[in-house]
């Protein structure tokens, strides 16, 4: 699988695979002005032979990012798609000098939140009833930060060697 910065042509792809692994998919519309968007918008797909198999997107505010999606088509799950997209946000993210990260995902969606704690995030709270289309109505949101980014420990996980010195966000 290679990373590398999404691009116009994926969003039918992309589109694709969030249609298959979440309830309430991107729109095209969304998505575009995303891309558009490069000073606080980072995607990255995971490219297989030609075929994208998996889709990720940071948003930067102030000096924090904020992991907006992380999609794997279903049968590439567990195969180690989903850590390497995330690897590669963190690492957009020390980059950029960003001192934070935060997400949400749903409370039962067991694999992600492994996948999260596995980089370093920690639960922060609950948002009740944050996404509007569970199976039974409104579901909660496990709400997630790892701080510090810029520290050795965050850097090794995410195979960072060393953030440049002064790095400070852009945005």
């Amino acid at each position: 699988v290679v990373l590398r910065p999404m691009v116009e042509a994926d969003v039918d792809v992309v589109l694709d695979i969030d249609r298959q692994v979440h309830m309430e998919p991107w729109s095209p519309g969304l998505l575009a002005e995303q891309l558009a968007a490069v000073d606080r918008w980072h995607h990255v797909v995971a490219d297989r032979a030609g075929e994208v198999v998996g889709h990720a997107a940071l948003t930067v505010v102030a000096d924090e990012g904020h992991v907006a999606t992380v999609s794997v088509h279903p049968d590439e799950q567990g195969a180690g798609v989903g850590g390497r997209l995330l690897g590669a946000l963190c690492r957009f993210a020390v980059g950029r000098g960003l001192d934070a990260l935060t997400l949400e995902v749903r409370v039962p969606n067991e694999r992600a939140i492994g996948l999260y704690r596995r980089f370093g995030f920690a639960p922060a709270g609950i948002r009740p009833g944050y996404y509007e289309d569970g199976p039974g109505g409104r579901e909660d949101a496990l709400v997630m930060w790892v701080h510090d980014i810029g520290e050795p420990a965050f850097l090794r996980r995410v195979g960072v060697a060393e953030r440049a010195p002064g790095k400070k966000a852009h945005a």
